[in-house]
């Protein structure tokens, strides 16, 4: 058990690389593999044992205490805290000092899918003694995150944010155990970058901050083929979570869902609650929000279509985002990247690349 562990989740941000999704619903309560995102976390952290835990909130904050409230459905102890103006990472983790009840927290940034195992990672940090542990994890190209070379004792020695010449292939995977000291020394009330301001001074001041690098699962769900992606490594059970609410399999259909007998639906895809898919429609690889409707023969991959969306017969989606209740027409081709906003409507027989509608 480490009930003595405080865990503090920040989901201030306002996801704006999810766009149109996140008009309308903060980035950690977008729907992947059939529940919250924030719901998978919240399960591994209630599975490490942890109990009290801290959500730092801003962005439509009050979708967050809707949801959960006090935390008891699922086994735990939320508290909150609005951040009202942006303080960053480590502002964040400032903000929340005044509900800490331990010396140590768990701290997550709140678009990270991992396998970490945190017994593991909170038992390096207790065998080593130090003041700041990372997770850090070995990706093939480091250069667009925060690379984090670490000696032989495992004691990191420097932090190189977005190096054109990495020096080594470890980056930090956004989870991190802090000891309650540290916590308190944040600056209060402006904002701190954790990876230029809090992580470079501690090892400035000769603190011990040490990296627990593993090769379980990772992916930044901030873009949305690697959101569709994490929702399909979930549903597949590559990625894992005790909080999917199905078996694991090529498809994810929920309660109230209807899927025609000659149509295809596979790819780790999950189809919402009060989803339609008609005859001959192919869905593979992608996310159905709640009420979506996929018209006869209409081809969606690797794409999110969202809530109440209504795509017309014929139709075929790759890499596109779907904002709620919009209506493609019949026979469209939606294609790289594009995003439709809420509420849009594409006329019949509209052929659209990458670009904002």
């Amino acid at each position: 058990m480490n009930s003595d562990v405080d865990a503090i989740v920040l989901v201030g941000g306002k996801g704006t690389r999810l766009r149109p999704l996140t008009e309308t619903m903060p980035k950690p309560m977008l729907p992947i593999a059939g529940v919250p995102y924030l719901t998978h976390l919240l399960s591994r952290i209630r599975a490490a044992g942890v109990r009290h835990v801290i959500m730092g909130t801003s962005y439509k904050a009050e979708v967050f205490r809707d949801y959960y409230g006090d935390g008891s459905q699922l086994g735990l102890d939320l508290e909150y805290v609005v951040e009202e103006v942006p303080l960053g990472t480590g502002g964040a983790i400032g903000n929340v000092a005044g509900l800490l009840r331990h010396d140590t927290a768990l701290i997550f940034n709140g678009d990270i899918l991992t396998g970490c195992e945190l017994t593991e990672l909170l038992d390096t940090h207790r065998r080593t003694g130090a003041d700041v542990t990372l997770h850090l994890t070995r990706v093939t190209d480091p250069r667009a995150f925060g690379c984090v070379p670490t000696d032989a004792d495992g004691r990191v020695t420097a932090f190189l944010e977005k190096d054109p010449n990495p020096v080594t292939d470890q980056i930090n995977a956004g989870s991190y155990v802090f000891a309650r000291s540290v916590i308190e020394r944040i600056p209060a009330g402006r904002p701190v970058s954790v990876e230029r301001e809090t992580f470079p001074g501690l090892l400035a001041d000769g603190a011990l901050v040490v990296g627990h690098v593993d090769a379980t699962y990772w992916r930044d769900l901030g873009k949305p083929a690697d959101f569709v992606a994490g929702s399909a490594d979930l549903v597949r059970g590559i990625a894992p979570s005790a909080a999917l609410p199905g078996p694991v399999g090529e498809a994810l259909l929920l309660p109230g869902s209807t899927v025609a007998a000659t149509a295809s639906v596979t790819g780790g895809s999950v189809v919402g609650a009060g989803c339609e898919v008609a005859e001959d429609a192919v869905v593979d690889g992608s996310v159905l929000l709640d009420g979506a409707r996929i018209g006869a023969g209409a081809v969606v991959r690797d794409s999110i279509v969202g809530r109440d969306a209504v795509i017309g017969q014929g139709s075929v989606l790759a890499e596109a985002v779907i904002g709620d209740g919009a209506v493609i027409g019949s026979c469209t081709e939606l294609l790289h990247g594009i995003r439709i906003w809420p509420g849009s409507r594409i006329a019949d027989g509209s052929i659209r690349f990458s670009s904002d509608a």
